[in-house]
């Protein structure tokens, strides 16, 4: 599937996405996120790839791996507790452009194809509970994620 932009998410970013949402377990673990990257193909190409997966739980390892400087999108199977509803597991699809300057033109380049891409490769993946658009951690927040996952 493509974007306005022309860019596609190779074959891996739809596997491991699959994985991630059927809770299969790769290698004996079940992942807990994906983390997606942007990558140069040529002169004028781009590419989505899978820039890092994970089984670990910790929630601040994930937002550890996301870069201070460049884009991401992510996948997170977020887990919360309801109380006596119990406790629940959503996926989240995370766009984070944090708002550190692109400084050169190729940097200016890839968050422009980064934003233009974002909707074309979320329907690629498929639906999802949450759709979180973070320019700084604190939108990421467990407390502002927990929010907008409970929202009715």
């Amino acid at each position: 599937m493509s974007s306005a932009s022309g860019v596609q998410p190779d074959e891996e970013c739809i596997q491991v996405y699959k994985n991630l949402k059927d809770r299969r377990k790769v290698d004996g673990e079940t992942l807990k996120y994906v983390i997606y990257r942007l990558n140069k193909v040529g002169v004028n190409g781009w590419t989505i790839v899978v820039d890092k997966t994970s089984s670990d739980p910790d929630y601040e390892t994930f937002l550890g791996d996301l870069p201070e400087a460049e884009p991401r999108w992510a996948v997170y199977d977020f887990e919360y507790d309801l109380g006596d509803a119990g406790k629940r597991n959503k996926l989240i699809f995370v766009s984070w452009s944090p708002d550190a300057p692109a400084v050169t033109q190729a940097a200016r380049a890839q968050k422009m194809v980064f934003a233009s891409s974002k909707d074309a490769f979320r329907r690629a993946l498929d639906t999802f509970g949450t759709d979180i658009q973070a320019n700084e951690l604190d939108d990421i927040s467990v407390e502002n994620v927990l929010r907008r996952v409970t929202r009715a």
